[in-house]
């Protein structure tokens, strides 16, 4: 108890306080509404407390309280004191030799409590006997401290000095007193260098002794000798777990008791005597079967050998026919260690078999080995009958709640070192004994608070130090396996560590207290919540994780969950009501292609563009509903209405609408000479000439720009386009579950004839309502591109827009600028900067498609036979090159590389026309204005009650035309020169 409470430096420190703020109270009582006659008296009663409990003097008051009462004078008893040191030597003889030695059990706490007697024999008696003072103060030098409890260190020299001073100064002088603390410091540095050696040896020893545990067992001659080995086997169990505990208890208390650091090799080492502790323990519980069966009949015969030992004895008495009291005392304490023997083994028997046999082996009647043999087998008797008792006693590691600072070293290099894993489960079971000391504990209000502070701390280490760097580990490796393919680094097992963490997913689930950690689980799940939670963000990796997925299975033995995720074939995209409120930025961030019908992204700051096709725009429209569609088309007509007036004010300037007639003229002039067609180098000067008019800081012309103005027209229709198709779809897919459209059942008509409530008559109407909705949106659909013409031609086509007459005639120079921005883009496909790239444009031949139809003009551009102009211009060219190699070979490489830039510029012009002509399609190029008109009157005679299926765009009133001219100008007002 002394030193429990002497090693509680937080319980000195609060009663420090406590009695300081009690002299506080002392002088100011009133504030703190306490009585001051009643101070004295608790102030005395914590002295005496103090006195009692906290000053080391517990165990002194204890031997120092008189013994002489009611005329019996124990200090005065001569017989008595003789006796008490007569067992004091025989006690120190019989344990003395066994500490330190491989046959040690629990001598170390007999030889405290022999320490114990000696000084009471002393306070009692008075009487210091030098020769067992000198025994008893020589021990240090076989154990310098012992550990009573946990991390308490006794030290029996400084108890003895304590106790015996100043009555032993002429015993003892200061140079022996300095020889322990100097043997202390040499005994802790042997351990250390030693310890790694010791580990290796107590290793083999233990192996060895668990396969004879688990196949040794019944393989003797003879029952007898079968017996004899299975006790003797058990036994060596038992003092290998006693050594191993002392070993590591005594290195990691003098440590923390000097407050010396232990090297990490020292750690681990320790670390391992533990594991070797509690796989003692384990090997003895998974034989508890064959011990339960060994036990009775190995603690009879022992009993046999006993009752033999004893009969020898009593007939070496009785032979002698001499009679003595004394004899008949030595008789008859003989047959009281029979007896006792006779019966079950339990403590009390034990006892009184040795209380009996002190008196028995009087009178020589056992020689010297007979009584060694005697008090072995008993010694074995009372190991056999308490082995589990004594077994927990050994191998409990509680004293590790003490010394928890090392399992964070332990953790980390188990991980190090997985081949071993199996070996943490000895380390838990270790930790686990630190529950009971915990639940018994009283400082707290609930010792369960206790239990929770230290598993959140167990559980903590675990997982940062093993569980989240194998998850990582594995993680890893799947990425780095599944990523092959690219240069993922070098990974040469000779050169780079190679880990194969598979022996941590075989364990089996590790116990914590009162849970289980299953570490495969535990990896399963993170990576089921990581790849989750990535394919969420990027739902275009889909694949790789689920590849992730398989390789787990196949090389880990992981069961993963399949994430269920819509590996983009419900992804819904850029929303249509986002498209539709900013559509001036979308027709300029993404471009058109006409054939996939599908919107990509020009540019993106992140590894992918993004893709807009009709499956995300048929989502969106069964998210917000049908309606969407006529909205949509109403915000693309006003912005359409924007784009036109700076469309018109582009032809209205005075050096385009010049040029234009010029060429017009010039045209007509020419065009009988050059077979009706419009001549390249013409189209050619007027694409380089309008540089001359100025350029944007990013070096784009006003050709450029008008370009661009007319492909976001063209991706504003391709967008409609895309909203129709989007629109069907949706009614399709809605649709699908109607068994026969052309023949619907009227539901209302069969709930009236069934004479079914009210209620289900009107949802049967309104069911057959969304019906014929359906079947009607999906035979007919609404021509929306045909609004958007109608709309917009009228005015195209007045007098008041004469100046886009001659818009056909910028096309030539138009395409051609066109061609040379595709070819531009594409290049940078292949380049490491990548701003700028694309690979299709479709939007420029869709908005000229478009234009052509508004202004009527398709006519008067196939007039010009421009396509046909440019494949002459690029065939005599390469003709040209072909006859220069032929006359010079030294021109052969060079004219190889002008003939494919020829054809690469011959096949943009290809894919030009037949985007152009794919897009002429939509707007019915085959037919005039005139003629379409004709068809139109003739329509409406046949057909005057068919009315449109979903409503027309809002228009502008009539008195605003859709296209006003600008006041006439002589710069272009979007560009400085």
């Amino acid at each position: 108890m002394d030193e429990i409470v002497s090693n509680q430096h937080t319980l000195k420190e609060h009663w420090t306080l406590y009695k300081r703020m009690l002299k506080s109270v002392h002088h100011n009582p009133a504030r703190f509404n306490v009585d001051p006659a009643k101070l004295r008296p608790f102030e005395k009663l914590l002295m005496k407390l103090q006195g009692q409990l906290l000053d080391g003097m517990i165990m002194q008051s204890c031997v120092e309280q008189l013994f002489d009462e009611h005329q019996m004078y124990v200090t005065k008893n001569a017989y008595f004191a003789e006796e008490f040191a007569y067992n004091i030597r025989v006690l120190f003889a019989q344990i003395e030799p066994k500490i330190g030695d491989p046959s040690e059990m629990d001598h170390r706490l007999q030889y405290v409590g022999i320490c114990g007697l000696y000084v009471l024999h002393f306070q009692i008696f008075r009487v210091i006997d030098k020769k067992v003072f000198k025994q008893l103060w020589d021990v240090y030098k076989k154990i310098p401290t012992i550990t009573l409890t946990g991390n308490i260190m006794w030290s029996p020299n400084q108890f003895l000095l304590r106790s015996l001073s100043p009555h032993i100064s002429k015993i003892l002088d200061k140079r022996s007193q300095g020889n322990v603390a100097n043997f202390t410091q040499t005994y802790l540095q042997n351990k250390v260098q030693t310890v790694i050696r010791e580990v290796q040896q107590y290793y083999v020893q233990v192996c060895s002794w668990m396969i004879r545990m688990e196949s040794g067992i019944g393989a003797a001659n003879s029952v007898v000798d079968d017996l004899t080995s299975k006790c003797s086997l058990f036994i060596q169990g038992l003092l290998w777990a006693h050594n191993i505990s002392h070993l590591v208890k005594t290195v990691m208390n003098i440590h923390a008791y000097a407050n010396k650091p232990l090297t990490k090799t020292a750690v681990l080492a320790l670390c391992r005597l533990i594991e070797l502790l509690k796989s003692i323990e384990a090997t003895f519980h998974r034989r508890t079967m064959v011990i339960a069966e060994s036990i009775t009949h190995i603690v009879q015969h022992l009993q046999f050998m006993a009752m033999s030992a004893v009969n020898t004895a009593k007939k070496r008495i009785i032979s002698d026919k001499k009679y003595s009291d004394k004899r008949l005392d030595v008789l008859s304490a003989l047959v009281l260690v029979e007896n006792s023997i006779s019966g079950p083994p339990t403590k009390e028997r034990i006892l009184i078999a040795k209380l009996a046999m002190a008196i028995g082996s009087q009178m020589k009647a056992f020689r010297e080995d007979e009584l060694a043999n005697f008090r072995n087998i008993l010694m074995k008797m009372e190991v056999m009958s308490d082995l589990r008792g004594k077994l927990k006693k050994a191998c409990d590691c509680s004293f590790v709640y003490w010394h928890r600072v090392i399992f964070p070293t332990y953790v980390a290099d188990r991980y190090e070192h997985a081949v071993d894993a199996h070996r943490l489960h000895y380390m838990f079971a270790a930790l686990a004994d630190c529950v009971t000391p915990m639940r018994n504990s009283r400082h707290l209000e609930s010792n369960e608070d206790l239990l929770i502070a230290f598993y959140h701390e167990i559980e903590d280490n675990f997982d940062e130090h093993l569980l989240s760097p194998l998850c990582r580990s594995v993680e890893t490796n799947l990425r780095l396996s599944i990523h092959q393919h690219l240069q993922v680094g070098e990974m040469n097992p000779f050169k780079s560590s190679m880990k194969d963490q598979t022996h941590f997913l075989k364990m089996k689930p590790i116990r914590i207290f009162h849970r289980y950690i299953n570490v495969k689980e535990h990896v399963t799940h993170y990576l089921d919540k990581t790849f989750y939670k990535l394919t969420t963000v990027a739902l275009h990796d889909w694949k790789t994780y689920a590849e992730m997925r398989n390789l787990a299975a196949q090389k880990y033995g992981l069961e993963m969950t399949e994430g269920h995720l819509p590996t983009q074939t419900l992804e819904q995209g850029l929303d249509v009501l986002e498209i539709m409120r900013n559509i001036h930025i979308f027709v300029s961030k993404y471009l058109y292609n006409v054939n996939n019908q599908i919107f990509v992204e020009r540019s993106s700051a992140n590894k992918h563009l993004n893709t807009i096709n009709i499956r995300h725009i048929a989502n969106s429209i069964r998210t917000h509903g049908t309606g969407i569609m006529n909205t949509t088309v109403n915000f693309t007509y006003q912005f359409l209405r924007k784009k036109f007036f700076i469309f018109s004010q582009f032809m209205y300037d005075e050096h385009i609408k010049s040029r234009l007639i010029k060429d017009s003229r010039y045209f007509k002039e020419v065009k009988d000479e050059n077979n009706q067609m419009y001549p390249f180098d013409r189209a050619d000067r007027f694409n380089k000439g309008i540089r001359k008019l100025g350029l944007t800081p990013e070096g784009d012309s006003y050709l450029d720009q008008f370009r661009n103005l007319i492909s976001q027209i063209g991706n504003a229709m391709g967008y409609i386009r895309m909203i129709r198709s989007g629109g069907l779809r949706c009614c399709s897919n809605a649709i699908r579950f109607v068994p026969d459209v052309d023949d619907i059942i009227n539901f209302q008509e069969l709930c009236v004839e069934e004479n079914l409530s009210e209620e289900t008559q009107n949802a049967a109407s309104n069911l057959d309502n969304v019906l014929g909705n359906l079947a009607k949106n999906f035979a007919e659909g609404t021509e929306y591109f045909k609004m958007l013409v109608e709309v917009f031609s009228p005015e195209f086509r007045t007098s008041k827009n004469m100046h886009l007459r001659n818009f056909y005639m910028i096309l030539p120079p138009l395409s051609l600028n066109f061609v040379e921005y595709s070819i531009g883009c594409k290049e940078k496909l292949n380049k490491k900067n990548k701003v700028g790239a694309a690979f299709t444009d479709d939007g420029f031949a869709m908005g000229v498609a478009y234009i052509l139809k508004l202004l009527d003009q398709y006519q008067e551009f196939d007039s010009l036979h421009w396509f046909r102009s440019v494949r002459k211009k690029y065939k005599e060219e390469k003709d040209s090159v072909r006859r220069a190699q032929a006359e010079d070979e030294k021109l052969v490489q060079t004219g190889s590389l002008t003939i494919k830039r020829l054809e690469t510029y011959q096949r943009e012009f290809d894919l030009l026309y037949y985007s152009l002509s794919s897009a002429r399609i939509f707007f019915r190029a085959d037919k005039t204005a005139a003629e379409e008109q004709e068809e139109k009157k003739e329509k409406a005679a046949n057909d005057t009650d068919e009315s449109e299926l979903i409503s027309t765009p809002q228009e502008v009133p009539s008195n605003v035309p859709a296209i006003q001219a600008p006041p006439p100008t002589k710069n272009l007002p979007a560009i400085t020169a």
